[in-house]
Order: structure tokens, then C-alpha cells, then sequence
């Protein structure tokens, strides 16, 4: 008989793991050596972590702290890039998994992004745009009874929060052809909100790391309660996006109020209604439109208007110039009653400068928002940069430059607008106001 061998399972597992350890090492080993010597980035400063691994970034999204980090190496290492290129895959992450041709927001590719804008932008321009006037004009109404109760009340109310709900139930007015009812509720009773707050920071986060950890990130946080219900009432959303689509689609042919509105839903049903066919405009494209409007206006909107009521309200000095230029225009008889219209208030020159200064100070989006350089390559402040790189600016980084907006700079200042060298200043604003 043969001897008999025994095969240790045991050894061979540690083995196994020992190996494994010793390849991860040596790969990060070489990864490290490739990433902060060979690399064409390799001659560009910046901190050891954020050279090696996008973990850097993506642990200043988790802390919510990206724009505050970014100013400091800016200011201890210089130059900030300014660029024009197509979007990265950092957008991706926002986009709605169900679509047929990507959003606005999100649509990395320039011909098919520029076909399908072509479809809709003549409901987004100005003109059009001020045709929905009334409408937002009918959620001010809510705001202003509501705040009126509340100062009768002798109470105190969250800014932010009572300006989100304006702008939730704005866009709800304009994109679901209804208020979403948050202002008459005084609260958030669809979770709508809620959900945002959940979901957004979850994307941002996703979107800063590798795209192939993507899906186990997202797959991880449907694990959590939280997340369930958050996707629930953009669920309930999607309802009330069908709900409104429907209401015009029973309504096409007739003349019935629904069609007869102005709201941009209406104008975007009006497009797929009369030449969809012709365009490849379908009814799941209003609704997307709809829920493009939701996600990139609301927060948005909110975190604007609260961050400008914030400085004029903390600020004597600003609050009465401001509400001397009213006072003035309306004995001029230059305001309309009860509610000032665009075309009125745009011509106020200190608010508008307020609104402006509101912007630069407080940016909606406090993330670099990155695009990538084309394949090859492009010069960029003076500095070659290959192709495929991620390249972006924080906005808050470019507002509080010194070297632009002078040494006060950190502080809410409109009358820096009234300058004669206000033009110049503007070149450096990344977000509309």
C-alpha cells in the first residue's frame, strides 16, 4: 500500500492570505512609487493621500467639509484652473436610472446633450420663463399670509426651512401644475424634503468615488431604513409626475384649464403633444423634465434666497439701503401692488447687487463639480494636462479670492457690485444669480 498524504487545509488558507497580503502591497507599493514619481501629475503639489486614492475626496464629502478644504490648498499651493470641457462621470451618479436619453444635468455627451436641449429650450428662456410669473406669484401669497400668521404669533420660524418650502411648493407649481402644499402644511408632510436630504448627499458622495464602487455604495445604503424611505416619496413624486402629464393628457384636445396654463410642464407637454413623434419626445421625457426641475431648483433656489434674507436681515446697514431703494422706487410708482414683478425689481440696483453678493458669498454647490480634458490633452493655466484627467473648481474657492474681490472678500459687501469694475468680478461668478 502507498503512503497516505495529508493535505493541510490550514496551512494552505494562511498561505493563501499571506500571499494575497503580500501582492496588495506590493501593488500599492507600486501604485505609490508610479502615482508620486512617474505620473504626468505627478509634479503638481497637493497633499500625500489625495495623490494616491480618491478616498481624500471622498472622506471631505462624508464630512461635508470639501469647499473649506479646498480654499486652504489653494491658498498654500496657488492656482486655480479654469476650464470648459465636457462633463466627467462624476454626473452619472445623478442621473435617473429609468431615463431613455440622459437629462440636462447629466447628458455627457455634447451632440446628444445638445439635440435633446434644442427640444426644449424655447421654454426656458426668459420670456417664457416670466409667463409662469403668476404662478410663483401664487405660492409668494402662501409665504407671505403664513409668515404674517407667525409674526402675529409673536414666533420664531427656520429660515432655510420655510424658504425650502417656498421653493419646493414653487416647483411644484410650476412642474406638477399644483403646490406640493408645504407652506400650507408649515412642514414637510410628503417627505419630500426628507428625501433630498438623503438621497443628494448619498449621490455626492458616490460621485466624487470610482465609478465601479458606485453601485455597491448605492446597493449598501438601501440597506438603511432612512434611504427606503427616501426613495419611497420620490416614488410618491413619480406619482404626482404621471398625475400631472395625465391631467393634460385628458385635457389635450379641449379647452381645458390645464391646457390653457402657462407652467413649464404645460410648454414641455405642449412640445411632445405636437410634434413628439416627429422629435422622439415621448411622455416618460415630460415627465423627466418634471423631475430635472425637482432636483435641480429646489435646494438650489432655497439655499440662495435663505442665504441672501440671511445677510441683508443680519446686516443694519444693508437692510436700510435696501429698504430705502423700495421706498423710493414705490413713491416713484415704479412697483406694482401687491406683488413687484420682475421686470420691476430687476431694475433695483442695490437688490440686485444684493441677490448677486448672496450668490458669490453662499454658493449653492459647494463641490468642484469636475469635467474631464479631452483625450489629447489641453494647457491649462500655463500647465500641460493629459487627457482623461478630472479637472474642476469649487465655487466657494473662486467667490472668497482676494486677488478679485478684494481683501474683503469674506464678507457680504452689495455695494462692491456698484463699482465701475463690477464687470470684471462677474467673470469669476460660477453661479446664475
Amino acid at each position: 500500500m502507498g503512503d497516505i498524504e495529508i493535505f493541510d487545509w490550514k496551512l494552505t488558507f494562511y498561505d493563501l492570505l499571506h500571499g494575497l497580503g503580500l501582492l496588495l502591497a506590493t501593488y500599492w507599493t507600486g501604485w505609490i512609487v508610479y502615482t508620486r514619481v512617474f505620473h504626468p501629475l505627478a509634479r503638481f503639489p497637493g497633499p500625500f493621500w489625495a495623490s494616491v486614492s480618491r478616498a481624500w475626496i471622498v472622506r471631505s464629502v462624508i464630512r461635508g467639509n470639501p469647499h473649506e478644504t479646498q480654499r486652504l490648498l489653494h491658498a498654500r499651493y496657488g492656482t486655480i484652473f479654469s476650464t470648459q470641457f465636457k462633463l466627467s462621470d462624476f454626473y452619472l451618479a445623478f442621473r435617473a436610472p429609468y431615463t431613455r436619453y440622459p437629462d440636462h444635468l447629466t447628458s455627457t455627451d455634447d451632440k446628444v446633450h445638445a439635440q435633446r436641449r434644442r427640444i426644449v429650450n424655447g421654454v426656458y428662456t426668459m420670456q417664457s420663463i416670466l409667463q409662469s410669473e403668476p404662478y410663483v406669484n401664487k405660492c409668494t401669497e402662501v409665504l407671505l399670509q403664513q409668515l404674517e400668521d407667525v409674526a402675529d404669533a409673536k414666533a420664531s420660524i427656520d429660515l432655510l426651512e420655510w424658504t425650502r418650502m417656498y421653493a419646493y411648493d414653487v416647483i411644484g407649481e410650476l412642474y406638477f401644475s399644483k403646490m406640493f402644499g408645504l407652506m400650507k402644511a408649515r412642514g414637510d408632510h410628503l417627505g419630500i424634503m426628507k428625501s433630498t436630504d438623503t438621497l443628494i448627499p448619498a449621490m455626492a458622495i458616490s460621485a466624487v468615488m470610482p465609478s465601479y464602487l458606485r453601485s455597491f455604495f448605492m446597493l449598501v445604503g438601501v440597506l438603511f431604513a432612512e434611504t427606503r424611505k427616501a426613495l419611497s416619496a420620490l416614488n410618491d413624486l413619480a406619482t404626482a409626475a404621471d398625475s400631472a402629464v395625465q391631467s393634460h393628457v385628458q385635457a389635450s384636445g379641449s379647452d381645458d384649464s390645464v391646457i390653457r396654463r402657462t407652467d413649464i410642464i404645460s410648454k414641455v407637454y405642449n412640445i411632445h403633444r405636437d410634434q413628439g413623434e416627429k422629435l422622439d419626445f415621448q411622455i416618460d421625457d415630460v415627465k423627466l423634465e418634471a423631475f430635472g426641475g425637482y432636483f435641480a431648483g429646489s435646494d438650489t433656489t432655497a439655499i440662495h434666497l435663505s442665504t441672501t434674507l440671511y445677510y441683508i436681515l443680519k446686516n443694519p446697514r444693508v437692510y436700510a439701503a435696501l429698504n430705502n431703494e423700495i421706498s423710493q422706487a414705490t413713491q416713484r410708482g415704479e412697483l406694482s401692488f401687491p406683488h413687484i414683478w420682475y421686470h420691476e425689481a430687476s431694475k433695483l440696483r442695490y437688490l440686485s447687487a444684493c441677490i448677486k453678493e448672496g450668490a458669490r458669498l453662499h454658493p449653492s454647490v459647494a463641490l468642484t463639480m469636475p469635467r474631464k480634458v479631452p483625450s489629447n490633452g489641453r494647457s491649462i493655466s500655463g500647465q500641460w494636462i493629459p487627457g482623461g484627467v478630472r479637472v474642476g473648481i469649487n465655487p466657494t474657492v473662486v467667490h472668497l479670492d482676494k486677488t478679485v474681490f478684494g481683501e474683503d472678500a469674506e464678507e457680504y459687501n452689495p455695494d462692491r457690485w456698484l463699482k465701475p469694475d463690477a464687470d470684471k468680478m462677474n467673470k469669476h461668478i460660477l453661479q446664475a444669480s
